[in-house]
């Protein structure tokens, strides 16, 4: 592994500066000479051939290493690492074992028993099939990586130049050159410069929003990565000028190398989501109460399969009796099954896959179904500035023309935040023909400028340089030479104003930047014959050679100390507002070049051979304005801001890009008030790894910025802020935002400028790039929670009633009433719909007005199971009483019971059934159930067994009606159904009458009705079920109107438990 990814996981201690390695080579200190001697090589002639594999063999091919994933096998068995998938496993092969063993009597209660272990197996398949597929996508961050190196590169070895080299090929040491358009193949210092300038776009990689002039000089040692100044970087982009480079670093060891290695580790520190963590902590509460429960039960029967005598004060003649130990065992699994919400993942997995296409429809596509979640829980959102604040498109602010007088100037906003030239206006500007200064300023903004503009979709980008793209933009908002605005409709001619400025003057010869004049110039002929020199560049520079100035009608005068101070002054306000500024000048008297018109053979194009001459050639120019320019702001990101404000959320910005620019937009948008001292609030990355406190630090109330941020930089600050407890999003585009992505609880990827490393790094991706966006897919994700907390009380609640009802049957010592297929039925089937339509429950309209919940607050509060307790009582209540009812009563509150001629027995002998063999004269008739009848002449003992179907019938019956019931009240934790009638959530009553639907199907159809082990009900038998179930919704609403009325003492308690825990 590179240097880079050794020390992934330690904390970097503070008071440390930027650490280096002492094996590696400081390249970037040290000057060209000392850089050629350490490596050992000629620059003029490169490595030789021996050279290159003795290097090869100690620093392998420069490519980045692929790590192995984790195999197929141990992704199967991680499936299965589940507290609540252990119990069902065990439950399901339990109840195979049992199938098999009651299969040798065959019939239909042997179908039965076998068909409840296989769903359960189906069920975990599929959720081990699900877990994989998932996992398995979580290393495509790394292979996108590789994407982003280079392929060739072109080498100086044994004094050839060899072109198209392989890039892994490449050995510290090498000589290679770079031009426009290459991707940087390593980590490379730079010996020399071909042209008079070398940019290179490194934003991905180090976040600063512009291309940087890179330099053969040497900087300190203890120098950031944006200040390394003599150094290009592996993955990066040359867009402007060529120049020789010296291999320093390759493969793992180089700055992306870097990252590979942190993204890898940081995949390896993935946590649960804090849903994942609360549902295995219940499971685990429900392996003890499952445990209990069967225990409890076993102790309340083992009278029944295990009898002795005392002889002497001693128990003796023990006897056992395997089939009714086996009975009761089974009666232990079916409290598992009931205790289990077996259709708890599907429903959740349902739910978090709606609200992704919900946030789909916001922009918001989220890779990993549980950050849907998470994202409501968020408490603080890390957000980089360059392409998510802002838009990450050079736009023009401020346009500075001269006025009618030396001691005037004017000055006019511009708006727009895109490369779009129809996207915004100019404020004041003169309509109608625009005077002769403001035409000279356009002419000089197309005509001096190397960049384009496209149309890609409903998007524009730019081509070249995006300052000068910027320009071009300007141009056309300015309109044409002629005064006449552009037309507002889109055409496919992006730039028609810029084109017509370079029909009237056209370019002949160009005068490059370089870093010594800071300005560019060009040679344009008019459509008169007339050549004249039109120069841009920085606005002190071009003051000093200037020695006219324009004014607003075209006439020149003298550039008079006045006046450059008055220019000055307005440099100076543009700059202190992060804004670029770039000034305009031209010259009409180019003596010797006055008949140049681009022909090698005239006299002057010697002068243009060598850029030494270009600052002479600049000289006694005529300044006309400048403008300031800047990456704005997104139009909606202050409101997010505020949103985030309102929420709870706190936002902290860190970016790579420098720390006056920073300040400047995190005012504008909002994160720090226009006046406020942010001097503690304000850092660069290497500042605050100097803290000795630094948790404290981010501890702080209102926004936070980190400038000049690292990699390693962001990666700490998200790690320190999830060991104090807190939820964090990260933002991110490039990839140097990979590791901290793949850190963060819920990473955020932009779609249109991110990386591709980025985006696979991430758990949801931004389509329109936007921060608002986020804001919005937060305020779904706290909607989705609490949705899905109804469900999940609500299924919880339906198996608190079952595993009521089936204890109060043993502890009753009656007939079992219900059978583990049933309650594997409605737990998988019957609740499901009624539980996925609670996730279609309308959204609290004060949502984002409330703080975010933490993340270790419990899914179901003391007062909401004690709720769920007394209705789960009521559930075991009613399904156990209306099987006693059906065996002891002829008629109940009127209805009459007697139709179907069943036999009546007394409570005693119901729950003394098992001595039935030992009453003499016991006898039942016959009687009738969905067209069958069922008669006990040779067995009367068997209407115990045989003969309690209607009952179990009756009982699965109000079982499934209380649940449709009980879900019209899990509507809301604690509002009335008066409040919010069931209609609000016209998708639950649907799910009511499919559930019903279902329920009438089993009942209905006799080969399903076989194999549950249930008959057919008579209208009679109907109203029996509604009169027993309905009460729930009673019950539940005199509980609510309690839990309202005490709301405001249980908050106070939990407010006074938290402040003592935080302290």
């Amino acid at each position: 592994m590179g240097k880079g990814g050794e020390d992934y996981g330690k904390r970097i201690s503070s008071k440390e500066s930027i650490p280096v390695d002492p094996k590696i080579f400081p390249a970037w200190a040290k000057d060209v000479q000392e850089c050629v001697l350490e490596y050992k090589v000629d620059k003029d002639l490169g490595l030789r051939a021996e050279q290159v594999e003795e290097l090869r063999k100690i620093h392998g091919l420069n490519e980045l290493e692929k790590h192995d994933g984790v195999s197929i096998w141990s992704l199967i068995l991680e499936q299965f690492n589940d507290t609540l998938v252990r119990i069902l496993l065990v439950a399901a092969v339990i109840s195979f074992v049992l199938a098999w063993y009651d299969g040798d009597e065959g019939g239909e209660m042997g179908i039965t028993a076998f068909v409840e272990p296989l769903v359960i197996f189906l069920i975990l398949i599929v959720n081990a099939i699900v877990g994989v597929w998932q996992e398995s996508n979580a290393e495509k961050a790394l292979e996108a990586l590789k994407e982003i190196q280079s392929e060739h590169a072109t080498v100086i070895r044994e004094g050839k130049k060899v072109h198209k080299l392989p890039a892994k090929e490449l050995v510290p040491g090498d000589i290679v050159e770079l031009r426009v358009g290459d991707k940087v193949p390593a980590d490379m210092r730079v010996l020399s410069l071909i042209s008079s300038t070398i940019r290179i776009e490194q934003c991905s990689l180090t976040g600063e929003s512009e291309a940087v002039n890179k330099t053969n000089k040497s900087v300190p040692m203890d120098t950031d990565i944006q200040g390394k100044k003599c150094m290009v970087f592996a993955g990066t982009t040359v867009v402007n000028g060529n120049c020789i480079c010296l291999v320093t670093q390759t493969g793992m060891n180089t700055e992306i190398g870097k990252v590979h290695s942190q993204i890898h580790a940081a995949a390896q520190e993935e946590e649960d989501t804090p849903l994942k963590k609360k549902l295995n902590e219940f499971g685990e509460s429900l392996t003890v109460i499952i445990g209990v429960i069967c225990a409890l039960v076993w102790l309340i029967n083992v009278k029944y399969f295990l009898t002795w005598e005392y002889v002497d004060g001693w128990p003796r003649n023990f006897k056992f009796s395997f089939e009714k130990c086996t009975y009761y065992f089974e009666i232990a699994v079916a409290l598992a099954v009931a205790a289990i919400p077996e259709g708890l993942p599907a429903v959740i997995t349902t739910c978090l896959a709606l609200g992704t296409r919900k946030m789909a429809q916001k922009n918001a596509l989220v890779r990993k179904l549980p950050s849907v979640e998470t994202l409501g829980c968020t408490t603080v959102i890390c957000s980089d500035k360059t392409g998510t604040l802002t838009t990450n498109q050079m736009a023009v602010a401020k346009l500075v023309a001269m006025g009618p007088s030396t001691d005037s100037i004017r000055s006019f906003k511009v708006d727009g935040t895109t490369y779009s030239p129809i996207d915004g206006k100019i404020h004041n500007f003169p309509s109608g023909h625009m005077d002769v200064n403001l035409q000279m300023i356009a002419k000089i903004a197309a005509v001096c400028n190397d960049a384009g503009v496209s149309q890609s979709g409903n998007h524009y980008v730019a081509n070249g340089m995006p300052t000068e793209a910027a320009l071009k933009v300007l141009v056309e908002k300015m309109g044409n030479p002629d005064g006449s605005h552009r037309s507002s409709s889109i055409s496919s001619d992006v730039l028609r104003c810029c084109q017509r400025w370079n029909t009237i003057d056209r370019r002949i010869a160009t005068l490059e930047f370089d870093r010594d004049r800071k300005s560019m110039g060009v040679i344009a002929k008019s459509e008169s014959g007339k050549n004249s020199l039109l120069v841009k560049g920085a606005v002190e520079n071009l003051l000093e050679r200037s020695s006219f100035l324009q004014l607003l009608d075209g006439s020149t005068v003298k550039l008079d100390q006045n006046s450059r101070n008055l220019i000055l002054q307005c440099l100076h306000e543009m700059s202190t507002t992060a804004l670029r500024c770039l000034g305009f000048a031209y010259k009409d008297n180019i003596s010797e070049f006055a008949t140049y018109d681009g022909d090698e053979d005239h006299p002057a194009h010697n002068l243009l051979l060598n850029p030494a001459n270009y600052s002479n050639i600049e000289s006694d120019l005529t300044f006309v304005g400048l403008v300031g320019l800047r990456d704005p702001p997104r139009e909606e990101v202050h409101k997010a801001i505020e949103d985030c404000r309102e929420a709870g959320i706190r936002v902290m910005v860190i970016t790579g890009d420098n720390k006056h620019t920073a300040e400047a937009i995190c005012r504008e948008i909002g994160v720090f008030g226009p006046h406020e001292d942010i001097r503690s609030k304000s850092l660069t990355g290497r500042e605050f790894m100097d803290l000795d406190d630094q948790k404290h630090y981010l501890r702080q109330s209102g926004g936070l910025l980190f400038s000049r941020a690292e990699p390693r930089h962001k990666q700490e600050i998200v790690r320190l802020l999830k060991e104090d407890g807190e939820v964090v999003a990260m933002t991110g585009d490039g990839v140097n935002d990979g590791p901290a992505l793949k850190l963060a609880d819920i990473g955020i990827a932009m779609g249109i400028a991110g990386t591709e490393v980025a985006k696979e790094a991430s758990d949801m991706v931004l389509a329109d790039d936007n921060f608002s966006t986020i804001v919005s897919a937060v305020g779904e994700g706290r909607s989705i929670y609490n949705n899905m907390k109804a469900f999940i009380r609500y299924m919880i609640s339906s198996n608190i009633g079952e595993v009521a009802s089936i204890f109060l049957t043993a502890a009753l010592g009656i007939p079992e009433g219900l059978i583990p297929v049933q309650l594997l039925w409605v737990n998988l089937v019957t609740d499901g719909p009624p539980a996925t339509a609670l996730g279609f429950n309308p959204p609290d309209k004060d949502i984002m007005k409330k703080p975010p919940r933490r993340s270790d607050d419990s899914l179901i509060s003391a007062w909401i199971l004690f709720r769920y307790l007394v209705i789960g009582l009521y559930v075991g209540i009613a399904t156990v009483g209306v099987f006693i009812i059906w065996f002891t009563q002829s008629s109940f509150m009127g209805i009459d019971l007697s139709g179907d001629g069943h036999s009546l027995v007394t409570y005693s002998q119901l729950s003394n059934w098992g001595q039935c063999p030992s009453w003499e004269g016991f006898t039942v008739s016959p009687f009738t159930a969905g067209g069958q009848v069922f008669s006990f002449d040779t067995n009367p003992c068997d209407y115990f067994q045989a003969g309690k179907v209607k009952a179990m019938t009756l009982s699965l019956s109000v079982l499934v009606s209380i649940e449709m019931f009980n879900s019209l009240n899990a509507l809301s934790e604690d509002g009335s159904l008066l409040v919010m009638p069931p209609w609000v959530n016209p998708w639950l009553l649907v799910a009511m009458s499919v559930s019903f639907g279902l329920h009438f199907l089993i009942l209905y159809v006799p080969f399903l009705a076989q194999v549950f082990g249930i008959v057919p009900l008579s209208l009679n038998e109907w109203l029996l079920v509604l009169a027993v179930a309905l009460p729930v919704i009673l019950i539940d609403e005199i509980l609510k109107f309690v839990g309202r009325c005490t709301s405001g003492l249980r908050t106070s308690d939990r407010r006074k438990s938290l402040k003592a825990k935080t302290e």
